[in-house]
């Protein structure tokens, strides 16, 4: 686990200098991070929202588990594709000092190339990959989603000024119209009975329109060019984050090919859906903070002592927020489940606890894994995503066996709390941020949640969980949890 590769190249023709400076007059770091972040936050919950009353909408009454298993198995190989399909060279726009204009034409030249190549790879072998993963009615969704790859990686340019800038306002606006136009067509499709390519085509409409609005967004960022030297200074930099990248996406997506392959398709339908409630802080949150957090840990990564001020303050932040509602799904999941989706997925319900706490734990690796990307930790990062995913596949396998989509979930969270959060805790140290630092920020945040558990589950035993009964119960647990807060009120508030 030792790690020796940081980044200290100072190369004028690549503009790999780490040193930071403000320009006199310009906004402060805080300043502009703290406005990201207010426009990042709003943009992902109304986004997460409106992606969370349309799939309710599509669950009870146009798609039953068996369409959101073949869902779950387009979406999976997407994630995996999109984790590499620009071998990580995009995120020098957001790292490298300098001017990213100049070596922009060949970061797109390399994002665009790669994302065809995996494209046509996927378009080749689908209906193996398909078969494999237990769901071979899958070959036409996948051939379908996956042209969201290329797509992807024709944004990457225009999307990484857009972070680099913190402009976190025209990002909404853009993230606006691909939620319109991808929800407008996946519900006419659903509607006249598309099944599963509903989701693919209007996935791939959503993807096109987020291509145009980055380009107006960032205007003059969609050049293609060639710099022989500066693409080996890319491929140096970008192809360790893109390996630590896709290990990252096959950590959280291996679940599905173990459901997919072990299970039944029903099964694999549920377990899609109850991963899916799960995600919901996790997206709304982390999504929100990681729009900003590379790009503000960046800024920091030649302070040590700021940096890890400025990650204890986000992981405090972050779990704050967090905590109540992974709680909540939690402690009231098959109430919650009943009464949004329909009682027919209602087992789901006994993964849900376990995968809330698996995202709970997400939370605070993604925020740790942002910032050992910052301070050139590439080795850290692939070494801690290896062992996590060598050590899941046979817990997923066995759980699988053992406890069906339970003890999948149950899979997940061993591992991660046994080994993966101890590892990604000594990577930080080495970074130069102290266990008690990390101890801190979670302390009140991990009381709080305790308190609010044993507070939503003996309510609920003597309430029961009719709806007037669940939102009194989740009103005082909620308070609870606030009034555990209330030490740590100055530390967030700043």
């Amino acid at each position: 686990m030792t790690d020796t590769d940081t980044d200290t190249d100072t190369d004028n023709d690549t503009g790999t200098s780490t040193s930071t400076q403000t320009a006199p007059g310009a906004p402060s770091l805080g300043r502009k991070v703290g406005s990201a972040a207010k426009w990042s936050l709003i943009n992902t919950v109304v986004m997460r929202l409106g992606n969370f009353a349309t799939g309710i909408v599509l669950a009870r009454y146009f798609l039953g588990p068996e369409a959101w298993g073949v869902y779950g198995i387009a979406q999976t190989v997407l994630l995996v594709l999109l984790s590499a399909n620009e071998l990580g060279v995009s995120l020098a726009i957001v790292r490298w000092e300098g001017d990213p204009r100049r070596f922009a034409p060949t970061v797109l030249t390399l994002s665009a190339a790669s994302s065809c190549l995996l494209y046509a790879v996927l378009f080749a072998t689908a209906p193996a990959v398909a078969d494999v993963l237990g769901s071979p009615e899958a070959s036409g969704v996948l051939r379908v989603m996956c042209l969201c790859v290329v797509l992807d990686g024709l944004s990457q340019v225009p999307a990484g000024f857009l972070t680099r800038e913190f402009a976190q306002g025209r990002r909404m606006a853009v993230d606006g119209l691909n939620f319109a136009l991808s929800t407008a067509v996946t519900l006419l499709l659903a509607v006249q009975g598309w099944g599963a390519m509903s989701f693919a085509w209007g996935s791939v409409v959503g993807n096109v329109a987020a291509l145009i609005g980055c380009c107006l967004a960032a205007p003059g960022t969609l050049k293609f060019g060639w710099d022989r030297e500066q693409a080996r200074a890319l491929l140096k930099f970008g192809l360790p984050l893109a390996g630590a990248s896709m290990l990252a996406l096959g950590v959280v997506n291996v679940d599905t090919m173990v459901v997919g392959s072990t299970l039944d398709p029903l099964a694999l339908g549920f377990y899609v859906l109850a991963f899916n409630i799960s995600g919901w802080p996790v997206r709304i949150i982390s999504e929100a903070a990681r729009r900003v957090s590379f790009a503000g840990f960046s800024r920091l990564a030649d302070t040590p002592q700021a940096l890890a001020a400025g990650f204890a303050r986000a992981l405090g932040v972050v779990t704050a927020a967090t905590v109540p509602l992974c709680v909540l799904l939690a402690a009231l999941a098959a109430p919650v489940i009943g009464l949004v989706y329909g009682e027919r997925w209602l087992p789901a319900a006994g993964a849900l606890p376990w995968l809330m706490a698996l995202g709970l734990v997400r939370i605070g690796c993604e925020l740790a894994y942002d910032c050992l990307v910052a301070i050139g930790r590439r080795r850290s990062l692939i070494a801690v995503q290896g062992l996590w995913l060598v050590l899941l596949i046979p817990a997923l396998v066995i759980g699988a066996r053992g406890g069906g989509i339970v003890g999948v979930a149950q899979g997940h969270v061993v591992v991660a709390g046994a080994v993966v959060v101890p590892v990604f805790l000594l990577a930080l140290h080495r970074g130069g941020i102290r266990l008690g630092t990390v101890a801190r920020a979670c302390a009140w945040p991990l009381l709080g949640g305790a308190v609010m558990a044993a507070a939503l589950l003996v309510l609920e035993r003597y309430l029961g969980d009719s709806v007037p009964a669940l939102l009194a119960t989740a009103t005082a647990g909620t308070l609870a949890y606030a009034v555990c807060l209330l030490p740590a009120r100055k530390t967030l508030r700043g």
